[in-house]
């Protein structure tokens, strides 16, 4: 396969995201709002990858990774990922400022520098924000969790991933000191505003429904 463009990969990546929640293709338009792009050049796009062999697509029906598109689509979260860890644990990069830098570094071909990276980072299973990095065979494991707004009143989660990974939000998780690994109780949530009182181990603080619906738990 011929090498393949930043702007190729983005849109691997992109569809393999979102057909995660999706049944059927993913359409134009969601990819286009993801890369923030327009529709018509998403369309351009996936029959160039059509032409490779990387995704189907079809009019009306959406676009869906074929088993090499997701192979290589796997392969570039892998390095993504694995970029993240190392800038957080080896350059003191904050959580909240590794995605943009991690998009650059993403886009590397050498084999060897993954494989080496991998092996000098421990083989992390996950990157600083919970989710899981596919390993050397494309195999990705993903572990059961819910979002922190489906818990009821005086149940308990840990926090082990985010669901938006901006680093607004990341910085504002910073500075009420939840991190992951926390347990957070649900004490109140609020009548008015669905707002929640939670509890973790040294503090009670309040947050929104929308930071709720952005956190994601395991239930313990």
């Amino acid at each position: 396969m011929d090498m393949l463009s930043y702007t190729e990969e983005n849109h691997l990546k992109a569809i393999f995201h979102l057909s995660i929640d999706e049944e059927i293709g993913v359409s134009t338009n969601a990819i286009a709002q993801n890369l923030k792009t327009k529709a018509p050049s998403v369309t351009d796009m996936l029959k160039k990858l059509c032409d490779k062999d990387l995704v189907t697509y079809k009019k009306y029906q959406g676009a869906a990774l074929t088993e090499l598109g997701r192979k290589t689509a796997l392969n570039i979260i892998r390095k993504h990922r694995l970029w993240e860890v190392f800038l957080v644990e080896k350059l003191n990069f904050n959580w909240s400022e590794v995605h943009e830098v991690a998009e650059q570094l993403e886009h590397i071909k050498s084999k060897k520098l993954t494989i080496e990276l991998d092996k000098f980072l421990g083989y992390p299973t996950k990157d600083p924000h919970g989710d899981p990095i596919p390993n050397t065979a494309g195999f990705i494991k993903y572990t059961p969790k819910l979002l922190l707004s489906d818990l009821q009143i005086g149940y308990k989660g840990t926090f082990v991933g985010v669901k938006d990974s901006s680093s607004a939000f990341l910085k504002f998780l910073d500075k009420r000191k939840i991190a992951l690994g926390s347990i957070i109780e649900i004490l109140h949530i609020e009548d008015f505003d669905d707002s929640l009182h939670i509890g973790m181990a040294e503090t009670n603080l309040t947050i929104s429904m929308k930071s709720a619906n952005n956190i994601y738990v395991t239930k313990i």
